[in-house]
């Protein structure tokens, strides 16, 4: 690798440097959460009631750029719960990771094989909204060698 990167930065002018850290964001990229949870975080605004003639504008969400928090598996009777999806307090649990998504919504997070709660972070506070019929919050089940796939949508300023 090293000799690669003495010829780039020959024939192209750039510094090795900059080769190196494009080389190891590449890595990073192609190795990003072999095992743990990856997704996409999508706000959705405004009206999505279905009707005639009424326009849906981004019907799918918007990528958005949000803390992701991973905790361990969280139960509605273990937090606070607030209104409309929000969480007043999680007590003392703390989150195992938190990773922000990019400016596309994505985000990847390596994990150990288990059960965890996704949360993410709003200006208003903890926002979850996505529930199993045992009342855990946002579960994801993340299982040896794989990488979970999630679409975490924040519709707490939408009418559905």
């Amino acid at each position: 690798m090293r000799i690669t990167t003495i010829l780039l930065v020959l024939f192209l002018g750039t510094s090795a440097t900059t080769i190196a850290q494009k080389i190891q964001r590449q890595k990073m990229a192609s190795t990003a959460a072999l095992q743990g949870i990856c997704g996409t975080v999508l706000v959705k605004q405004g009206n999505h009631m279905p009707g005639p003639g009424s326009p849906r504008p981004n019907a799918n969400g918007a990528p958005a750029e949000r803390e992701v928090l991973i905790f361990p598996l969280l139960n509605v009777s273990q937090v606070e719960a607030g209104d409309n999806g929000f969480i007043n307090s999680v007590g003392l649990v703390k989150p195992i990771k938190t990773v922000k998504s990019g400016k596309d919504g994505t985000f990847c997070v390596n994990l150990p094989k288990g059960r965890y709660s996704v949360i993410v972070q709003e200006p208003k506070g903890l926002y979850a909204n996505l529930y199993d019929t045992k009342n855990n919050i946002f579960p994801v089940t993340v299982e040896a060698g794989k990488s979970a796939k999630i679409k975490v949508e924040i519709t707490h300023q939408a009418v559905f």
